[in-house]
């Protein structure tokens, strides 16, 4: 009988332990610095899986234009050019969609990092459709 509550006891701390491997800052928020935790979470989040597919596309036009160095270079320069336009109209509408929230405040971090992880999501949606077969 031991055996059998031993072997469910581990079974419920592995379960536990694999549990917590996938916590985030989001999981069980209770309070306004957890929410700031939370929102800073999914904006480097965002960010970082921006950054993948903008490298992933640059790496999907490389192959693609491999043969023809011209048109790698001009699609390499309208992907840079586009991708820093990018973040200027993002830059600009989070100051809209922040507003009226006071910069420093806590209201204010929370709106600029959910808008900074919405945007980059949209755009990380978007560069990873581009050159898809």
């Amino acid at each position: 009988m031991k055996p059998i509550f031993l072997a469910l006891a581990l079974l419920a701390t592995g379960v536990h332990a694999a549990e917590d491997t996938d916590s985030t800052p989001c999981d069980g928020i209770e309070n306004d610095k957890q929410t700031i935790e939370c929102a800073a979470y999914n904006k480097t989040t965002a960010e970082q899986l921006l950054k993948d597919n903008y490298q992933g596309l640059l790496e999907r036009m490389g192959s693609t234009y491999a043969s023809n160095k011209a048109q790698l270079a001009d699609i390499t320069a309208r992907l840079k050019d586009a991708q820093q336009k990018w973040e200027k109209l993002r830059d600009a509408d989070c100051a809209v969609d922040t507003f009226p929230a006071v910069t420093g405040t806590k209201a204010y971090a929370i709106a600029q990092n959910d808008c900074l992880a919405r945007m980059s999501d949209e755009r990380s949606e978007f560069l990873e459709s581009i050159g898809q077969e």
